[in-house]
This record gives structure tokens, sequence and C-alpha cells, in this order.
């Protein structure tokens, strides 16, 4: 038995298989266009590092390149 929750509207989704829900992990085609439309319109975000990115550690510099 799989238990699960649409993450855009919260309707809970149980069934033996996932074939039962061709949108999975959204219930309908409707969550899962506002879901795509939250991505393109840049609704989702990570949180900015404080200390600066990893790729910049500053190797740069030791090369002369600015």
């Amino acid at each position: 038995m799989i238990r699960v929750r649409c993450p855009i509207c919260e309707r809970s989704m149980e069934g033996t298989t996932r074939a039962k829900w061709p949108d999975f992990p959204f219930c309908s085609p409707r969550c899962k266009l506002i879901d795509l439309g939250r991505w393109l319109d840049e609704g989702y975000t990570l949180p900015a590092d404080a200390e600066g990115s990893p790729a910049d550690d500053g190797a740069d510099e030791e090369k002369g390149i600015p």
C-alpha cells in the first residue's frame, strides 16, 4: 500500500501501485502544471551561501585571473 500526499494541494493519494497515479508525485495534471509554473517563475529558491560558493575559493587569483 502506497500512501503519499500531493506536494501542491496536499490531497491524500492511496493505492497499491504508482500506476494508479500517472502524474505521480502529483495527484492531477493541474497540480503538475502549477508546480511547473512555480519553477518557471523562479518560485523555488535555494538559500544563498553567506561564505560564497565552493567554486569561489580564490584559485583564480593564484593564477593571476581577477
